[in-house]
Formats: C-alpha cells, structure tokens, sequence
C-alpha cells in the first residue's frame, strides 16, 4: 500500500528555519515524482517543490526558490524540504505528494498531477 507521511512542521518566528520529512513507503522514490505542496486558509493548493524519479531534476515555485531546497534519500524512502528565511507568509499546511510518472526526468508543480496524498504538517510563522 502506497503511503506517504509528512513531518517536522511546527511554529517558527520569522527568519527561521525548518526541515520537512516526508516518509514514503509502499513504493521506490525512483518510480515516482515527489512534490511538496502548502495549503493555507482562503488559498488554492500550491506547489512547492517537487523532485524527480532520476534525482536530478528540482522545481521550485518563485517565492521559495532562494529560501528553500528538497532533497532526498532513496534508500531510506524520505523526502526532505529544507527551509530557510521563512516568512509569514509560508504559514501553511505542508504536504508531500506522488505522481507515479513514467518519465525520469520531469518534476511537476500541479496538485493535479500528483496521485497520492499525505495528510499534511502545520506550518506556522509568527513573531
């Protein structure tokens, strides 16, 4: 069964820092795209960040591309999403996301193409 589960979300003042896990299982990270998406009250689902099955290709939406870096580990099944200057405007629920894609090198950023869901890790930025 296919699964993915999110952590390390929690409550960071503005300028900090936090590393977002993302535990997969059921499944080889080389078969699929990971993407990482936030979700915040009165806003669309938006992407991130996404992966790709070879590694090699890193997608970032504009308002995070200096700030933030995902990476993973395949042998370990996890996903990371490292982010730095975090503002209040990143206060939202973060989630990682899997499209089993057949291409190696493609990363998308549209929740649309993302098959399976995590629940989620909360965000919060404040002061």
């Amino acid at each position: 069964q296919l699964r993915l589960v999110e952590s390390g979300g929690g409550l960071v003042q503005p300028g900090g820092s936090l590393r977002l896990s993302c535990a997969a299982s059921g499944f080889s990270l080389e078969d699929a795209a990971i993407g990482w998406f936030r979700l915040a009250p009165g806003k669309e689902r938006e992407g991130v960040s996404s992966i790709s099955r070879s590694g090699a290709l890193k997608n970032y939406r504009d308002t995070v591309k200096d700030r933030f870096t995902i990476s993973r580990d395949v042998d370990k099944r996890m996903v990371y999403l490292e982010m730095n200057n975090l503002k209040p405007e990143d206060t939202a629920l973060y989630l990682c996301a899997a499209d089993l894609t057949e291409y190696l090198s493609y990363a998308g950023l549209g929740p649309y193409e993302y098959d399976y869901w995590g629940q989620g890790t909360q965000v919060t930025v404040s002061s």
